[in-house]
């Protein structure tokens, strides 16, 4: 219900920015940015989908010789006594155990195209567990409230980015990514917890400590590492970690004497279908944030909000990171656009810059997220998931904030 109001406001907003924007300006101009945008987001949302065939193919082929071969019901039991607590309606041992526990891994090592075609597989898994098709259950918003959080270890491609635009430590905003991106996961979490009244008892508590041990010990590691050797190993640990989990299914898979190859085929077939699948999600909320875009609404938002700052007395530095931050949880692709822009505009070691970096890491695109997962099932009542997404992304977002002035003033 949220999410479909969200869609409309998108439509409703562009159209009546538009008619302010020609009757106070004599700008009609405007009506020709938004209907273009319209059509290159359609044609965009199927580039993307046509893009994720191939991963798609090739991940659910290899999650299918996992499965087969027994790995991800091993995973399932392994991981039980967190995911029990967690997704209490997915008996213990169920595929789809498994598969959230390789989704939320491949997203904490950063590595986005493994990990959307493991989620897809999870929200199948548990598709054959609803009994209202077309409802999300408790256990898919946990799912998809977890991976909107997007707790990252290893940001990557921000990295890569900031070294690209000359930035002269690009992995400075390492730490900073990992704190905030931990603490909208843990606010996310909890939230969820308390709204689906899922019981914080010692064997959760101890592995939410665990985990945060973990996190603090990668901080320190990293910290440790010359600013070089960070990207390197980073990446390194990524791949190999990567590339392990291939050869561990495909021993697994010739340990039980399958016909690897047949197997692989037989799952990757439904990468194709499921790529099919998810082309009018994405092509109803592409839209819809295009024109949003193209209307001048964010930008006059952002400015709105500069005025009232200064107004206040504040510190007006971090709105420059706003539009960043405002399209986060709309487009991956538009957030990258909007600190690419910040950093070329300030140069990359500015504190916007490195701010607008920590904003793009902390969380994941929220609205991408709920398109390609729900409707790769056909879920169309979503209930309370969005709510509760936006709600980690704007925990990241001021936790990026805050976490940046700490470290970079």
């Amino acid at each position: 219900m949220v999410l479909n109001w969200i869609w409309i406001a998108f439509f409703a907003i562009a159209f009546l920015m538009a008619a302010a924007t020609s009757l106070l300006t004599g700008e009609l101009t405007i009506w020709s940015d938004i209907m273009n945008a319209s059509f290159t987001q359609a044609a965009f949302a199927f580039e993307i989908s046509l893009g994720l065939t191939g991963v798609l193919t090739l991940w659910l082929g290899i999650m299918k010789v996992g499965e087969k071969a027994g790995v991800t019901e091993y995973l399932g039991r392994l991981i039980a006594p967190l995911f029990s607590r967690l997704f209490p309606g997915i008996p213990k041992g169920h595929p789809a155990l498994g598969a959230i526990f390789m989704n939320i891994s491949a997203n904490m090592l950063g590595l986005d195209n493994a990990a959307t075609p493991m989620g897809l597989r999870a929200m199948q898994e548990m598709q054959t567990l609803n009994r209202q098709k077309d409802t999300a259950t408790d256990a898919m918003i946990m799912f998809l409230v977890l991976n909107s959080s997007g707790l990252c270890l290893v940001p990557i491609s921000i990295m890569m980015y900031r070294a690209q635009g000359g930035a002269s430590n690009p992995t400075d905003i390492f730490i900073p990514i990992l704190i905030a991106t931990a603490v909208a996961t843990l606010v996310g979490l909890v939230a969820l917890c308390i709204k689906q009244r899922i019981r914080i008892d010692g064997v959760l508590l101890s592995w939410l400590l665990g985990i945060a041990a973990c996190v603090a010990g990668v901080v320190w590691f990293f910290s440790s590492l010359s600013p070089d050797k960070v990207e390197l190993y980073s990446t390194f640990a990524a791949n190999l970690i990567l590339f392990s989990v291939i050869m561990v299914f495909i021993c697994a898979g010739i340990r039980k004497r399958l016909r690897v190859y047949d197997v692989f085929i037989e799952g990757a077939k439904e990468g194709f279908k499921t790529a099919v699948t998810i082309i009018p999600y994405l092509v109803a909320i592409l839209v819809a944030i295009g024109m949003f875009r193209a209307s001048g609404a964010l930008d006059a938002i952002t400015h709105q909000v500069e005025h009232f700052v200064a107004w206040l007395g504040g510190d007006t530095r971090w709105v420059g990171a706003l539009p960043t931050m405002l399209m986060k949880p709309l487009s991956g692709s538009g957030s990258c656009a909007m600190m690419l822009d910040v950093m070329k505009a300030n140069g990359a070691d500015a504190f916007v810059s490195k701010l607008a970096a920590a904003v793009r890491g902390s969380t994941d695109t929220t609205f991408y997220i709920l398109a390609v997962y729900f409707g790769s099932v056909g879920v169309s009542k979503t209930r309370y998931a969005a709510g509760y997404a936006l709600l980690a992304d704007i925990t990241g977002a001021v936790a990026a904030v805050i976490v940046a002035y700490f470290f970079f003033t």
